[in-house]
C-alpha cells in the first residue's frame, strides 16, 4: 500500500470517487455541501492510499492557511477501514505540513472519528457543531 499525492486527473477523480462514495452515498451528505472551492486550487493537495492493485482505498486533503494548516475530507472506503489507509493519509498530511513548514494542524472531525484522531495525537477543542448534518468536534495537533 503506497499513499500518493495526486495532482494529475485521474488521481483527483479516485479522490472524489472515494468521498462521493463515503460522504454522499454513505453518509448522505448533499453534494452540493461536499464539492467546494478548494478542490480545484493548486495549493491543495490532495492525497489517495492504493493498494498493491492500484485501488484507491482511502483520501484527504491538506490546506495550508496563515495560522495553521487545515486537514480535510479524510475518508476510507469500507474495505479499507481499520486496516491502516486513514493512518497512512494523515501521515502524509503531516509529512506534507512539516514540508511547508506549517506547525499546527486544524481539522473538523465526525464525533465518531475522534477516537481515530485521538490515537493519531490530536486534541479536541470545541465543543459540538453540526456540518453537513452531522455532529462535529473541531480537533488540533502540534507537530513536532
Amino acid at each position: 500500500m503506497a499513499v500518493k499525492q495526486v495532482t494529475d486527473k485521474k488521481g483527483k477523480q479516485d479522490a472524489f470517487d472515494i468521498r462521493n462514495e463515503v460522504f454522499v452515498l454513505e453518509q448522505k451528505v448533499d453534494p452540493e455541501l461536499e464539492w467546494d472551492e478548494f478542490d480545484v486550487l493548486d495549493s491543495t493537495v490532495m492525497f489517495v492510499d492504493y493498494d498493491e492493485d492500484g485501488t484507491a482505498l482511502a483520501t484527504g486533503r491538506f490546506r495550508a492557511l496563515p495560522e495553521y494548516g487545515k486537514v480535510e475530507r479524510i475518508c476510507a472506503r469500507k474495505i479499507a477501514r481499520k486496516k491502516g489507509s486513514g493512518r497512512r493519509i494523515i501521515e502524509a498530511i503531516e509529512q506534507e505540513a512539516r514540508a511547508q513548514n506549517v506547525t499546527l494542524l486544524k481539522l473538523g472531525a465526525q464525533t465518531t472519528a475522534i477516537p481515530f484522531y485521538e490515537k493519531l495525537g490530536y486534541e479536541v477543542c470545541s465543543d459540538i457543531f453540526m456540518d453537513a448534518g452531522i455532529e462535529h468536534k473541531d480537533m488540533q495537533k502540534i507537530l513536532n
